[in-house]
Order: C-alpha cells, then sequence, then structure tokens
C-alpha cells in the first residue's frame, strides 16, 4: 500500500508538470500575439502554471520517500504522455499516429514498471543512510562517476566540446546524486512526521547540501542543452539517460533489486525499454515552435546562402543592411 501511494503520488505529480508547462507555454504565446507585449511574470496565467509546476515538484519529492528509485524516476514518462495530449486539447496541435504509438508503448511499459517494481522496505533511518554511504559497493560507484564526471567536464571546458550526449551525460551523472539525497530527506522527514525523529543526525543535513549543489549544477547544464538543441531532441535523450542513471543509483546506493526474481528483473527493464521507447516516438519529427517575432531571415534572400537570422539595429547608420556587404549583396 505504501508503494501504490508512491506510485500514484509520482503519476499525479509529473501529470501537473506536464500541466504547468502547456499552461506556460499557452501564456508565452498569447503574450507574443499582442501588439504590445508586457512581461509574463506580470500574467496570471504564468503564475498559474508556475504554482502547478512547484506543487508537482513538491510531490515528487514526497513520492521518493513511499517508493523506489527505481519506480518513481521512470514515471517521468507521464508528463512526456501528458505534455502530447494536453497540447492537442488547449494549443490546438494536431494529434499524430506517432503520439497514439508512443503513448500506447509507454503506458504498457509503465505498467510492466508497477507491477514488476523492487518490493523492499521504504522506510529508511539515518542510521541506514550512513550504513549505505560508507558501503563499498558506493565507494567504488562514487570513484567512477567522479571519474567519468571529471573527463566529461574537462572536454566541456579545455576542449569546448558540447555535444548534446556530453552535456546530458553530465546531467544525468549529478541527477543520480540529487536522487540518491531527495530518497534519503524524504524518507527521514516521513519518519519524523511519524514520531521517529531523523532530523537531529548530521546525515540529514549533508543529504540536504548534496541534493541542492547537485540539483543546481544539473540545472545548468540542462539548460545549456536546451539553448543549443532543439526540445524534441534534449527530452527523449535526458529521459532515458535521468531514468538510467537514477535505476543504477537506487540498485547499489539501496539495494533494491537486491532480492528479486531474475524474471522480475528482466520484466521490468523491458517496461523500461518500453518506456524509453514511446517517448521517442512521441518526441520524433515534432515541428519547432517559433514566437510571433520580426526577423530578418537570410535564407529567403534571393541569391543568398546564409541561414543566420539578423536583426537590424535601428540606432545604427547602416540600418536595413547587411554588415560586411560585398558587391553581390548591394
Amino acid at each position: 500500500q505504501t508503494q501504490l501511494l508512491g506510485v500514484l503520488l509520482a503519476a499525479a505529480s509529473n501529470f501537473l508538470i506536464s500541466v504547468s508547462l502547456n499552461i506556460q507555454k499557452c501564456t508565452h504565446l498569447r503574450l507574443a500575439c499582442q501588439t504590445e507585449p508586457k512581461p509574463y511574470y506580470m500574467s496570471k496565467l504564468w503564475w498559474c502554471g508556475i504554482t502547478l509546476l512547484g506543487l508537482g515538484e513538491v510531490g515528487n519529492f514526497t513520492a521518493y520517500g513511499f517508493a523506489p528509485i527505481a519506480l518513481v524516476a521512470p514515471l517521468g514518462c507521464v508528463s512526456v504522455i501528458g505534455s502530447a495530449f494536453i497540447s492537442v486539447l488547449f494549443l490546438k496541435k494536431t494529434m499524430r499516429a506517432a503520439d497514439i504509438l508512443g503513448g500506447t508503448l509507454t503506458v504498457t511499459g509503465t505498467y510492466l514498471l508497477v507491477i514488476f517494481a523492487p518490493n523492499v522496505p521504504q522506510e529508511l533511518t539515518a542510521r541506514q543512510v550512513q550504513n549505505y554511504l560508507v558501503s563499498w559497493p558506493f565507494l567504488v560507484y562514487s570513484i567512477l562517476e567522479i571519474i567519468t564526471f571529471c573527463i566529461l567536464l574537462y572536454f566541456y571546458k579545455r576542449k569546448a566540446v558540447k555535444h548534446i550526449v556530453v552535456l546530458l551525460m553530465m546531467v544525468a551523472l549529478l541527477a543520480s546524486l540529487t536522487v540518491i539525497a531527495v530518497k534519503a530527506v524524504a524518507s527521514m522527514i516521513i519518519l519524523s512526521a511519524k514520531g521517529k525523529m531523523q532530523l537531529t543526525y548530521p546525515v540529514f543535513y549533508i543529504m540536504i547540501v548534496l541534493m541542492a549543489t547537485s540539483c543546481a549544477f544539473q540545472v545548468k547544464f540542462l539548460n545549456q542543452a536546451m539553448h543549443l538543441y532543439e526540445t524534441t531532441a534534449v527530452v527523449p535523450i535526458n529521459f532515458v539517460f535521468f531514468t538510467t542513471s537514477a535505476i543504477i543509483s537506487g540498485v547499489i546506493f539501496y539495494r533494491e533489486f537486491q532480492s528479486a526474481a531474475l524474471l522480475s528483473v528482466f520484466m521490468f527493464l523491458f517496461g523500461c525499454l518500453l518506456s524509453f521507447l514511446g517517448v521517442f516516438v512521441i518526441a520524433r519529427n515534432k515541428k519547432k515552435e517559433h514566437l510571433q517575432i520580426p526577423f530578418i531571415d537570410c535564407g529567403h534572400i534571393p541569391g543568398q546562402k546564409l541561414t543566420g537570422k539578423i536583426q537590424p539595429d535601428s540606432h545604427s547608420s547602416r540600418y536595413g543592411t547587411l554588415n560586411n556587404e560585398d558587391d553581390s549583396v548591394k
């Protein structure tokens, strides 16, 4: 019953997140169509979306206290499915066959995840978390993760390699620490609320610092990926990387599949595969949204092969012309 509560809470929270993102998108589209658009943070509709987003994240945080990481993390696919179908209803997008196929695959995979997820006790005391922190499997895993992250960071900083896989791999490595810390903090808070005080242990505050730090850097690299690449590429790859790293961290740190049968592990992994495939099908070939912002598209000028977009500077003496123009442009 406790695990089922965590599943329902995670699913409802991810659905709220999808609703909030579509509300924010709707707000930006409405403001872009106005002759004198006001800042988005002045819109009540946008704040409504932000409130729902906050509720969804709090619900996700709480769900980690009731269900295993290996079960809560893959349920993020509910947000992808919800966004696909809500956008059809409220943003008047066209329902595609890929949306129906992807939704079917994802729902089937989610069902297998819930049925064959590890059934382990979810009440984690501060002493148990301390023991997990100094266990040799987690120490080896931490060393390997730190080495991998440093190598990726070296290529990112020194070699200026900003490939989508490099960026999202760093996000996933940080996310594995985030989910470990989130589950520990949520479990200790829930136990304390039941009367078994856990907040006096130093490990509780260590986990809060770990959670906040890893989450902040995770957002930094994710924003970088969103800036450089299309959302349709970032969302499915990030979902796969995040879910995989979260499951691995749950297996190593909390030993969630320690007593699971081989068939259960296989069916669980098959459910993950179906969810991954469904998310990729939904995100594949989606058209990029363009807000109605005026610009000059050089790709549409006869005789030009430029693809960059240039906004003329009205304060310049060369207003309405192209910089570094040659005779052919003139």
